[in-house]
Order: C-alpha cells, then structure tokens, then sequence
C-alpha cells in the first residue's frame, strides 16, 4: 500500500470569508509551499463554492495557491446548486463529483482537515 502519510486533503465548507483567508488558504497555502506535505488538495464543497464565486479577493488567493502546487478541486453537485460551476471551471478548479475522490482520500490515509 502506498504511504499517504504526506499528503492532505483540506475540506473546505465555510461561507465565512474570514474563515477562508486567516484559517483555511493561510494553512493550505504554506502546507504546500513550506513543504509541510508532498501534495495538497483543496476540496470546495458547499457554501464556500458560491463564497468563491463572488470574492475576488479569494479568487487571486487560489490563483496563487494553484501557482504553488495546490490542487484544487470542487463538488460539481454543491456547486450546482448554487449555479457556480463553470465560474469555478473558470478559475482551472477541477469541478466533479467529490464523493468517491473523498472517500478514497479517507480510504487512502490522507491527512484531512476541515474549515
């Protein structure tokens, strides 16, 4: 079996916009560009996807986390209900169905977190 032990999976729920820039991308940032883990995906899901549809400022801020080896990716069904999913196809986020890739990160060993 393969060592995830350094690899994270970052859960990201919250509307909070306050949430996002000082918790979830500060820490999901420097977690993949201070090498803290090999790979790091961002998964929005739920309210954060219409939270990033509308707030430029978080949209840069997942530009530069993408420019430093973030993945990320989004539930294509949470983001359809609040109809912000090809704004997030806009922004190079991998917009899919999260239940199965989730549950294998879980499976897998991941390191998860949750904002």
């Amino acid at each position: 079996m393969e060592d995830n032990n350094n690899k994270l999976a970052v859960l990201w729920t919250s509307g909070d916009p306050e949430v996002a820039e000082k918790v979830c991308f500060m820490y999901t940032n420097n977690a993949k560009k201070q090498g803290w883990f090999d790979e790091v995906v961002l998964i929005v899901w739920g309210p954060s996807s219409k939270l990033l549809a509308e707030n430029k400022m978080l949209q840069e801020y997942i530009k530069t986390m993408q420019d430093n080896g973030v993945k990320v990716q989004a539930c294509y069904y949470c983001a359809d209900m609040y109809g912000v999913v090809e704004d997030l196809k806009k922004m190079d986020i991998d917009v899919k169905g999260m239940g199965v890739p989730l549950s294998n990160y879980l499976k897998e060993g991941w390191h998860t977190l949750t904002f």
